[in-house]
């Protein structure tokens, strides 16, 4: 997938990333809204590794599984 040098600039700055956590600290993802519409997905352990890049669809997928229980 071809990241445009703007999406690659949204990547990098530390601000707009969401952390997913249980509370007990390690093991979380982080999630930022691009201004394309898709979602970058990465490893709070590995911030410096290239995130996963969703399309929305695909993320709008995954959280409704979530809410319903498809991943407990």
């Amino acid at each position: 997938m071809e990241l445009n040098e703007e999406i690659r600039r949204e990547i990098a700055e530390p601000s707009g990333w969401i952390t997913a956590s249980s509370g007990q600290g390690g093991d979380c993802l982080e999630a930022k809204h691009l201004s394309d519409g898709r979602i970058a997905l990465r490893d709070t352990e590995q911030p410096d590794t290239h995130p996963w890049i969703l399309r929305r669809a695909v993320w709008d997928k995954f959280i409704t599984g979530a809410k319903n229980g498809l991943f407990d």
